[in-house]
């Protein structure tokens, strides 16, 4: 009790003694945070301009994989759901994108990214804080944290689709209707992000605990021992592969997008 009797006062919200500019960093994870989700719920309004054809292109956006139903090729149902509500706006990407959005919503690295640059709490190491008291995880919405593991699957199911789609990418139709092999542009774009979302997605740390980290000894199971070095590896460089990734799924739909509209052209390498 004697302790408690020395404790400092709480800090005022944005008051402390750090001689640094310490709001720099919340300040520019809350401007790419910001603009990603304008971009990207933009973009899933949109409902169109989410696929490239021409040119023999076989390209689709990582907003709008799977297509389940859908106006372009690549829908596996064609036309509007028939229990969508007549009253609301459809497209496809409304249908498929709470699972990769939900994965990286309650990822452990963005949790403490945005906790800082939206919320304040804290906005950071040092300084005072808006709220009083910290109620943790355990009641709506911050609640839906703990469901991270579970987006984990659906995250891996993504990457099998989204690397489908880049081998799909890397077939184009001639004039006479013959498919052949090619590499365009957009091809190496699509690759290059299924790369960084899987980077990102291997290097989860719930993918970590539930590969190895279950284990009292990694020695007595070496495989499990080699996947969870891996995994380890890439969760070094979590944060990293997290914003490379999100740029990148972000700026595969704007390509995709602004060549669909004739605004950009997909350049064939061969």
């Amino acid at each position: 009790m004697a302790y408690a009797d020395t404790l400092p006062p709480q800090r005022k919200f944005g008051q402390t003694t750090r001689p640094d500019s310490w709001w720099v960093q919340p300040l520019f994870v809350f401007l790419g945070f910001a603009a990603f989700i304008v971009y990207s719920t933009w973009a899933a309004f949109q409902g169109n301009h989410y696929w490239l054809d021409a040119g023999g292109a076989n390209y689709l956006s990582p907003f709008y994989s799977p297509e389940i139903w859908g106006n372009s090729p690549h829908a596996i149902f064609h036309g509007k759901p028939g229990f969508w509500p007549s009253f609301l706006p459809f497209s496809p990407a409304l249908l498929i994108l709470w699972a990769p959005g939900g994965f990286r919503f309650t990822c452990y690295y963005y949790r403490g990214a945005y906790y800082k640059a939206f919320w304040a709490d804290p906005i950071n190491c040092a300084v005072g804080e808006p709220r009083k008291k910290f109620l943790g995880e355990r009641y709506f919405p911050l609640i839906i944290q703990n469901f991270h593991r579970y987006f984990l699957y659906l995250a891996l199911a993504f990457i099998v689709l989204l690397g489908y789609d880049a081998i799909k990418a890397m077939i184009f139709t001639d004039p006479t209707g013959g498919k052949h092999f090619g590499i365009g542009v957009g091809t190496l774009i699509m690759c290059a992000n299924v790369f960084l979302l899987s980077s990102y997605t291997l290097g989860c740390h719930s993918l970590r605990h539930l590969v190895g980290g279950f284990l009292d000894s990694k020695t007595k199971a070496p495989s499990c021992a080699k996947t969870y070095n891996c995994v380890s590896c890439l969760n070094k460089r979590h944060m990293m592969w997290a914003w490379f990734s999100l740029f990148s799924v972000g700026f595969t739909d704007l390509y995709i997008r602004l060549c669909s509209m004739g605004i950009w052209h997909d350049v064939r390498i061969f």
